[in-house]
């Protein structure tokens, strides 16, 4: 998620599981490669395998350094058409709920970690009706058990 530039360069990433639509925010300091990866490795590199598999990118920039993810952790990586951002549509559909927190005229370099970190318990939980009613993290919960019975 990109902000208005007169605010600097600034960024969040936004992981989305696509079966529970469980979120992950991370704020990055701008579009760097090394950086922005660092951090997607840090927040999954602690799930378990199953729930880190594969992830599916964009096409930009700040994704160069993706033969680390697969390197360091084993986590296949995919990336999505150019100009194809229905190809990603609960990554997008996901964003747009995190902008009634992140508006584009927010800077962002003043929130915490902590501060993302609610915008995600927001999310998570909140019940979803494409999840039966029930939140993204329950549903996340219940699949992370049944994948490892």
């Amino acid at each position: 998620m990109l902000f208005k530039q007169k605010l600097g360069q600034a960024n969040v990433t936004s992981l989305v599981e696509r079966v529970s639509r469980f979120t992950v925010i991370l704020k990055n300091p701008n579009k760097r490669t090394k950086p922005v990866m660092g951090k997607i490795i840090e927040a999954i590199k602690v799930l378990p395998l199953v729930a880190r598999r594969s992830i599916t990118f964009d096409r930009g920039s700040e994704f160069m350094n993706w033969p680390h993810l697969q390197a360091e952790i084993g986590t296949q990586t995919w990336f999505c058409d150019p100009s194809s951002p229905w190809q990603k549509g609960t990554v997008e559909n996901t964003n747009r709920r995190a902008r009634r927190w992140l508006p584009r005229k927010r800077d962002i370099k003043s929130m915490t970690d902590q501060d993302m970190k609610e915008i995600c318990d927001r999310l998570n939980n909140t019940p979803r009706k494409c999840l039966g009613w029930k939140t993204p993290a329950e549903v996340f919960r219940e699949k992370m058990l049944e994948e490892m019975r």
